[in-house]
C-alpha cells in the first residue's frame, strides 16, 4: 500500500491517468478531466479525516462498477440466462486494516456504521440497512474460513440510487473485494464475490434477489451469464463497443420511487416458482415451454392467469437472450436491438411489471418508455431496466440522435433524467501502488 502522499504524488505526476481513464472510460489519448481526479482526492481525504491516527496512513484503492441489464429480465431467479454490463457509474473507495475487531465503513453524505467482527449473524431488525450488506459479505468470507479482521473504508459512489443499476450490488462487490484482499490474500474470484454478495442481499439485507447484479458488476465488461447451474453458471465476456456501433446507452429515470414496492419484486418470483411447483420442478428452467403450454389448463385455477403471462414471459425471455448473445458474438447489432425491444414489449404485456398493481394516474415507466419511443421514432430499442415498477429505462439511441432524444426526455421528465453511461471493461477492482 501507499502511503496517503505517495497517492497524491502519483495522481499529479499522471501514474493514474490510465487507471482512471478505463474507470469511467474515456481514451487512452483523452486527458482526465479534473472532476475526476479531485473525486480520487476527496475519497482519499475523507478517509483520512474519518478513520487516520495520523495524516499519512498507508491505503489501498478499490472500486466497483454498477450494473446495466441488457436483456433477461426477471430470468436469472429461475436459473435463466442474462446479458448485463458493468458500467462506469460506480463506486471508490480508499481501505485499510485496523486493530478494533470492527469493520468501519463511511460513504459520501452517510454516517459511519460498524460491525462487530464477533456478531455476523443475520438479524431482522437490520434488513434494508448498508450496515446488513457489510455483515453479510464478511460472514460469507469468515464461512469459507478466513480469519476476520478489522478495516476501514470510505467510499462514494456515482451509482444512482433506485436506478435499476443495482447500486446495492456494486457495494456488495466493494466489501468482496476489499476483503478478499485483506482477510483472502485475492484468493477468491469474481464468481465468489457475486456469490457472497448474494447471500448478503438475500439471507441479511432481506432482498429476495438473482445473481445476475453481482455477477455482472464482480466481472465487468459485457457477459453472458447462463444461471442453469447456479453453483456453476457459465460465464462468457463478450464484444459489445456501442461507440463503434454508433449507438449510446442512456438510462432514464422515470421519476418513480422504488419504496414500498417490494411485495410487487417478490411477486415476480413467487407466481413463477408456483407454476414451476405444479409443474413438478423446482425452477421455471428445468422444464420446457411445450410441457408448460401442455398443462396450462389444468393448472390455471390454482396458480391464477397473471403467473401464467409471467411464465410465457420467462421461457420466452430466456430464448431471446440466447439470440442476443448469438448475435453479438455475430456482430449483427441490428439483430440485437430488435431482441432489446421485443423484452421490452413482452416485460410491459407478459411479465407485467411497468406499474404497481391498481396504478391509474400514476405510471411513470409507461410514460418514460412511450416518450423514448416517441423520441427514437422506430429507431434504437428501449425496455424497462432492472426489476421494474420503477426506477429506470434502458434505451440504445443513435448518437447521430443523442442530443435531441436527451433534449425531448428531460423536458418531459425533468433536467437531468437521462443518463449517458458506458460500459466499464474492469468489475471488481483493487490497487495497492500505481501498475
Amino acid at each position: 500500500m501507499l502511503k496517503t502522499s505517495e497517492w497524491k504524488q502519483a495522481l499529479e505526476s499522471g501514474k493514474l491517468d490510465s487507471t482512471i481513464r478505463n474507470l469511467i472510460v474515456i481514451s487512452e489519448d483523452s486527458l482526465v478531466p479534473e472532476v475526476f481526479k479531485q473525486r480520487f482526492l476527496d475519497v482519499l481525504q475523507n478517509f483520512v479525516d474519518i478513520f487516520a491516527d495520523s495524516t499519512d496512513p498507508e491505503v489501498a484503492f478499490f472500486s466497483a462498477p454498477g450494473r446495466t441489464e441488457l436483456i433477461g429480465n426477471h430470468t436469472d431467479h429461475q436459473h435463466g440466462q442474462v446479458l448485463a454490463a458493468a458500467v462506469n457509474m460506480d463506486v471508490w473507495a480508499f481501505a485499510a486494516p485496523n486493530n478494533l475487531g470492527k469493520l468501519r465503513y463511511a460513504s459520501y453524505g452517510w454516517p459511519t456504521i460498524e460491525v462487530d467482527l464477533e456478531d455476523l449473524e443475520p438479524s431482522e431488525t437490520e434488513y434494508g440497512t448498508t450496515d446488513a450488506l457489510l455483515k453479510g459479505v464478511a460472514s460469507g468470507f469468515a464461512n469459507l474460513g478466513y480469519q476476520p479482521s478489522g478495516i476501514d473504508l470510505y467510499s462514494h459512489s456515482t451509482v444512482l440510487p433506485g436506478s435499476g443499476l443495482s447500486s446495492s450490488a456494486s457495494i456488495e462487490i466493494l466489501f468482496a473485494t476489499i476483503l478478499n484482499h485483506f482477510w483472502a490474500d485475492n484468493k477468491e474470484n469474481a464468481e465468489t464475490w457475486a456469490k457472497l454478495g448474494q447471500i448478503a442481499e438475500n439471507e441479511f439485507f432481506g432482498k429476495p434477489s438473482g445473481l445476475m447484479d453481482q455477477m455482472a458488476s464482480a466481472v465487468g465488461q459485457a457477459v453472458y451469464i447462463d444461471f442453469k447451474d447456479p453453483a456453476g453458471p457459465v460465464i462468457e465476456p463478450l464484444a459489445l463497443n456501442l461507440e463503434e456501433e454508433g449507438y449510446a446507452l442512456c438510462i432514464i429515470d422515470s421519476g418513480a420511487d422504488h419504496a414500498d414496492l417490494t411485495d410487487e419484486y417478490a411477486a415476480i418470483p413467487r407466481e413463477m416458482l408456483a407454476v414451476a411447483d405444479k409443474l413438478g420442478v423446482e425452477v421455471l428452467e428445468q422444464t420446457t415451454k411445450e410441457d408448460f403450454l401442455a398443462k396450462i389448463s389444468s393448472i390455471r385455477t390454482e396458480v391464477g392467469d397473471r403467473a401464467l403471462l409471467r411464465s410465457i414471459h420467462f421461457f420466452e425471455e430466456n430464448y431471446r437472450v440466447s439470440q442476443a448473445a448469438d448475435y453479438l458474438r455475430k456482430g449483427d447489432f441490428a439483430k440485437f436491438l430488435e431482441k432489446i425491444n421485443q423484452s421490452g414489449n413482452s416485460s410491459w404485456s407478459y411479465l407485467q411489471n411497468i406499474s404497481p398493481t391498481g396504478a391509474t394516474k400514476h405510471q411513470e415507466m409507461g410514460l418514460a418508455i412511450a416518450l423514448a419511443k416517441q423520441a427514437l421514432n422506430g429507431e434504437g430499442a428501449v425496455r424497462v431496466h432492472g426489476g421494474g415498477f420503477a426506477g429506470t429505462v434502458q434505451a440504445f439511441v443513435p448518437l447521430t440522435e443523442l442530443d435531441q432524444f436527451k433534449t425531448f426526455i428531460e423536458k418531459v421528465l425533468g433536467e437531468n433524467s437521462c443518463h449517458l453511461v458506458k460500459i466499464r471493461s474492469i468489475g471488481g477492482f483493487v490497487l495497492e501502488q500505481p501498475e
